[in-house]
């Protein structure tokens, strides 16, 4: 039987897992030119390809997120997923030393507290993921 924890904890991760569905297919589509603001300029690729191959990770992510239930493959899976909102972290850096703007993110006051949110979703991945 369920324990509220795990119903908690599964609920999250579906989130978790839609939202990075609906990310990476915005990364295919409508915010294509928003997440290239956030692509670096000292990255030595095109940034087009780098908005599509972390959108195409995204969506790979999200879909697991999903559909993995089991454990050791879950916390594995949760591991991953914090792994990348940290490797994708010097992207929001970059957007704030840059004063790049992009999904409403105009100032750098709001660039910084975007910032914020990026610990919350490692600690969201490993969070949801856990026993």
């Amino acid at each position: 039987m369920a324990t509220t924890g795990s119903i908690i904890r599964g609920i999250g991760q579906v989130a978790l897992g839609a939202f990075l569905l609906t990310a990476g297919i915005g990364h295919m589509t409508r915010s294509r030119k928003e997440f290239r603001a956030q692509v670096p300029t000292w990255v030595p690729v095109d940034p087009d390809i780098v908005v599509v191959g972390s959108g195409i990770v995204e969506i790979s992510l999200g879909t697991a997120l999903v559909a993995t239930w089991k454990q050791p493959a879950r916390r594995r899976l949760g591991a991953l997923v914090a792994a990348f909102f940290v490797a994708v972290f010097p992207g929001n850096i970059a957007q704030l030393v840059e004063h790049r703007d992009a999904f409403g993110l105009d100032t750098d006051r709001k660039r910084t507290l975007r910032l914020l949110g990026q610990p919350v979703l490692v600690a969201w991945a490993w969070a949801t993921t856990r026993r």
